[in-house]
């Protein structure tokens, strides 16, 4: 008995790393890629498909594991290199379907054009994997192909449309409104109209705050083939276009923005068959169906686990000791931003852009826009239902009825948006869509429909923009710079948790730490690396972060004054056991951290620099979300000039001269010069190869 069930680990071990992978057979002498003495990758290619042959080949060779991480995510086989944390993707993966939806809708939701697009983006990974086999991290997962592509898409739109947060809810018996992510990821965009600038140039700030690592992190790249497709900008692992950058003609930049785009339903089981519910009055059958959870153990061995997931006629469902709930969501119906993103990748005016937009495959996220053509631009696009406005949406609804079951989309026209506002700018920082603006541009909510639930929220960020934004009068590159750059809390704070009693104290009813009352008193409220009451306001901030956390407790409270009191005792105490004096700067206590290279980094969480750090090492504390890649933009005469920065560098590569050589640049704010000229880029390259050549 024993001998046969070590026989049957045996073969399963052996079954679980068999893969046929073969050269595509792929032209590459039609894809050249060149890399600037900063390592970023420009492919050129006859064709578009050839351009995406040559992005999957270039990014592979910066951050092939990254990548692989998401393709194995799309393919449902991250149990299988990760284990049981990875196994908890791929049973997320099977509850939504992801696959069974990419293989349904591919054909009708993409273009041939499109289609081949995708191709040349999974020949390219695929020739890479082949040609480096030992980087593989589990060869079942190759050959990819298109529709493991758009599994990865749906996946991760669904999940920035909260499902997983939703479904972790449910889990925990907590299903309704699905609450706000922990760690949001904000984000900045800004776009200066012409008649607003000295120069007489559109002006646009592209400047998400994505974690500085990990398959949400920032790729640079310039994307170029002789089908019209000539790009610069940002991607995560996995993406076969660019996410929001520039173009010839024009850019974009997105932000997370917060409108309802998830439902919750909860059915009325049938107290003498469980695998029924019951909708207006007819008992229907839950869909049931038993997925095999393959898990690595023991770092050999990948042993296959039983679970049970169900559907209804609302969408994927769980059901739990507190009852059966389903959630339903636009991001398993419509797959085809990929499409919607190449589209804007290659518009040539606003008009052509606003198509590409008006499809509404992107399931979210605010855009601001800025061209050549003296046009600015703002939505907070969201493929939002047309709900049944007897029901309350943002709670849990129920699912005994066809009458909340909603079957139809808002179009691109419903949903807030700006064109050209007299003030002559545009931007957001992930608080409210109504106040994109100065005030006399601004939307009224009313106008829009309630069922929407767009959050009227204001932020630090926005709060601080308006205080050093002219209503009036001409600003120079200089000024838009400095705006983009400020690194100073409002005057007002606008954080969820009100944190004024840190700058009340007594110094005299609180004697033990009367130097650090002193401090914060004459804080000026940036968070420069020199600053020490920047480090004391970062420490408090984030240890009632933690606390709030680790008790439950609501952000949206406010602290006392015993409990500003006792947040910067804790930082005294830190401060003194760590670092041997009870004052220290924000430099000394918060670092870029990049293997052996630990930079004095600044930023707080929400100022217009952000930057959120977590616990380090030596009392310190490291930067992982914020401020990464960032884009500025002038629309004038000719080519846009464009410079930007990534917060480490190129390549995800230890062994990379480009693992770590922005970082210097990117603390001074020294954004370095990028062009779209085929020619100029050439001409200065460092290196130009074909995918394969050594």
């Amino acid at each position: 008995m024993k001998k046969s069930f070590f026989v049957l680990l045996a073969v399963l071990a052996i079954q679980s790393c068999q893969s046929v992978l073969q050269p595509s057979g792929w032209d590459t002498s039609k894809v050249e890629i060149a890399r600037d003495e900063f390592g970023v990758p420009h492919i050129f290619g006859e064709r578009d498909a050839d351009v995406a042959y040559g992005l999957a080949w270039a990014h592979a060779e910066d951050d092939f594991e990254t990548i692989q991480k998401t393709l194995l995510a799309g393919k449902g086989l991250v149990g299988r290199v990760y284990g049981e944390q990875g196994a908890a993707v791929d049973f997320f993966v099977h509850l939504l379907e992801t696959q069974k939806i990419a293989k349904a809708k591919y054909e009708d939701s993409f273009s041939d054009e499109f289609k081949a697009v995708l191709e040349g983006y999974a020949a390219g990974m695929n020739d890479y994997a082949e040609s480096h086999p030992k980087e593989v991290l589990y060869s079942g997962a190759f050959p990819v192909n298109p529709l493991d592509i758009t599994s990865a898409y749906i996946l991760s739109l669904a999940q920035m449309s909260g499902a997983d947060r939703a479904v972790q809810q449910i889990v925990n018996g907590e299903a309704g409104k699905v609450l706000p992510d922990p760690n949001p990821k904000g984000s900045n965009a800004i776009a200066i109209h012409s008649s607003r600038t000295e120069s007489g140039e559109n002006f646009l700030a592209i400047n998400s705050h994505q974690p500085l690592e990990g398959p949400v992190s920032w790729y640079e790249a310039h994307l170029h083939s002789e089908e019209g497709w000539n790009i610069l900008g940002g991607l995560f692992p996995g993406g076969a276009m660019i996410f929001h950058g520039v173009n010839e003609h024009l850019g974009w930049a997105h932000t997370v923005n917060f409108p309802d785009l998830l439902d919750t339903y909860q059915l009325e089981i049938n107290p003498e068959n469980p695998g029924q519910y019951t909708v207006d009055e007819e008992w229907l059958e839950l869909e049931e169906r038993t997925i095999w959870l393959k898990v690595k153990l023991w770092n050999f061995i990948t042993l296959p686990v039983p679970k049970k997931v169900w559907k209804s006629i609302y969408g994927p469902t769980l059901v739990t000791e507190n009852g059966t709930f389903s959630i339903k969501l636009g991001a398993l119906d419509r797959i085809g931003a990929p499409e919607q993103w190449w589209r804007m990748n290659k518009a040539q005016n606003f008009s052509e852009w606003k198509a590409a937009m008006e499809s509404v495959q992107l399931t979210s996220f605010n855009t601001v826009y800025a061209d050549k053509y003296d046009t600015v631009f703002y939505v907070s696009n969201a493929l939002l239902p047309i709900r049944n406005p007897k029901y309350e949406y943002t709670e849990t609804v129920p699912g005994n009825t066809q009458e909340t079951n909603w079957s139809s989309y808002h179009t691109f026209e419903d949903l807030p948006q700006y064109l050209n506002p007299t003030s002559g700018y545009l931007f957001n920082t992930n608080h409210s869509p109504f106040t994109a603006s100065d005030s006399a541009d601004n939307l009224d909510p009313n106008n829009f429909a309630e069922e929407m639930d767009y959050s009227r929220r204001e932020n630090n960020r926005s709060t601080r923009f308006r205080e050093i934004m002219p209503k009036e009068g001409l600003l120079s590159w200089e000024d838009f710079e400095r705006i983009k750059f400020d690194d100073q809390l409002p005057e007002v704070l606008a954080f969820r948790t009100n944190m004024d009693a840190l700058f009340s104290l007594d110094p005299e009813k609180f004697p033990e730490i009367k130097a650090q009352i002193e401090t914060l008193k004459n804080w000026n409220k940036r968070g420069d690396v020199n600053s020490e009451g920047a480090a004391l306001f970062a420490f408090s901030y984030y240890y009632w972060w933690e606390e709030f956390e680790e008790n439950g407790r609501k952000w949206e409270t406010t602290l006392s004054e015993e409990e500003a009191a006792e947040g910067l005792l804790k930082a005294k105490d830190h401060f003194e056991s760590h670092f041997g004096k009870e004052l220290v700067t924000l430099g000394e206590y918060q670092k870029l951290v990049r293997g052996e290279k630990a930079l004095p980094l600044w930023g707080l969480d929400d100022v217009i620099t952000a930057m959120r750090s977590e616990p380090w090492k030596n009392g310190m504390r490291k930067g992982v979300q914020g401020e990464s890649y960032i884009m500025m933009v002038r629309f004038g005469e000719g080519l846009p000039k464009i410079e930007t920065i990534n917060v480490f560098g190129a390549s995800n590569r230890p062994d990379s001269p480009h693992y770590d050589d922005q970082m210097e640049r990117f603390l001074a704010r020294d954004l370095k010069p990028m062009s779209l000229d085929k020619k100029s880029v050439l001409k200065d390259a460092v290196r130009v190869y074909h995918p394969g050549e050594e």
